[in-house]
């Protein structure tokens, strides 16, 4: 062996050492608290805790998950400091407005956050290196909301004008002053509608049907996708052809889904918390994006909203559900 091959050789040792002391103390019992707004008996939260175990983090033997999601913005007060109190050894959360609490409140226990855009939320300055103790995943939901509107103007061929559903909290004029500019090269005026909480959301979408919205756009938030079901309802009910951020949603009964597996993200989300318990730091945890993508469509929906989709977007959907 060569001298250089020798010193890069040990180098690369000392720099993978560190993880492989801590890669699992066999007495120890790892405290990881979720603040998200799924329930852990729900398929996502069971994904996400079979993924835990798969990799040897089981619960009740060597796992305690704390839990304490806020449903609201207003008990966010009183949640953070219970969880923080708890001690765990890192936290999951998603969203804009409950991480920037929890990166208020700590900057010594690791979080993994989940949101639609990591930097311009403020989250970090580089996918790469995050540099401080948040890491976890950036939904790259700008670029995917505006694939989303080119589905739905192509699903409602000549609609004039499409509402976009944004979260208050979430949705920058940035964001949405994007998809007016590509709405409008397609020849369709985009109307925007904003929630910033369960009781706004049917009073703006009816608000959307009345002024001419012919589709709608849901773009991502963790409330909107809290409150899907009541979403898709109502757009039901209004007979409004409408696109959601997950594929699943689609198969929960909403016309269309299109992006990254929402199961599958929390199975990505359960694999970046056991590197930190096995000795990563966030700051040197690459922000992970989803890489694959699905599109659901909803024939019962269709058919139940008096619509037609198109034959050539029906052909290229990943499932239909009949």
């Amino acid at each position: 062996m060569q001298r250089r091959d020798f010193i890069t050789l040990l180098s690369g040792a000392a720099v993978a050492w560190p993880f492989a002391v801590r890669a699992q103390e066999p007495d120890r019992v790892y405290r990881v608290a979720l603040v998200l707004p799924v329930g852990r008996d729900e398929p996502a939260g069971l994904a996400f805790l079979d993924e835990l175990r798969i990799q040897g983090f089981i619960e009740g033997k060597n796992l305690v998950i704390i839990g304490g999601s806020p449903t609201t913005n207003e008990q966010i007060a009183t949640v953070v400091p219970a969880i923080l109190q708890a001690a765990p050894d890192a936290i999951v959360t998603g969203g804009d407005v409950i991480a920037r609490a929890l990166k208020k409140a700590t900057q010594s226990i690791p979080l993994v956050v989940m949101t639609e855009d990591m930097i311009a939320a403020g989250f970090a300055t580089s996918l790469a290196r995050p540099g401080s103790n948040i890491t976890g995943i950036s939904l790259m939901s700008p670029d995917l909301d505006g694939k989303r509107l080119d589905i739905l103007i192509e699903a409602v061929p000549g609609a004039r004008r499409i509402a976009v559903l944004a979260d208050s909290n979430v949705a920058t004029l940035g964001h949405l002053q994007a998809l007016e500019n590509s709405a409008r090269a397609r020849g369709a005026e985009l109307l925007v509608v904003r929630a910033s909480n369960a009781n706004e959301l049917i009073p703006v979408m009816n608000d959307a049907s009345a002024r001419g919205a012919v589709a709608l756009n849901v773009l991502g938030s963790p409330m909107l996708q809290g409150n899907r079901r009541a979403i898709i309802e109502r757009a039901g009910e209004l007979r409004l052809p409408a696109i959601y951020q997950w594929p699943e949603t689609a198969e929960e009964g909403g016309l269309i889904g299109y992006g990254p597996s929402f199961i599958e993200i929390y199975r990505q989300r359960a694999g970046m918390i056991v590197k930190i318990l096995r000795g990563a730091k966030p700051s040197d945890l690459p922000i992970e994006q989803p890489s694959k993508f699905k599109l659901v469509i909803n024939l019962k929906t269709a058919k139940a909203i008096n619509f037609s989709v198109p034959t050539g977007l029906a052909l290229r959907a990943d499932k239909i559900i009949e």
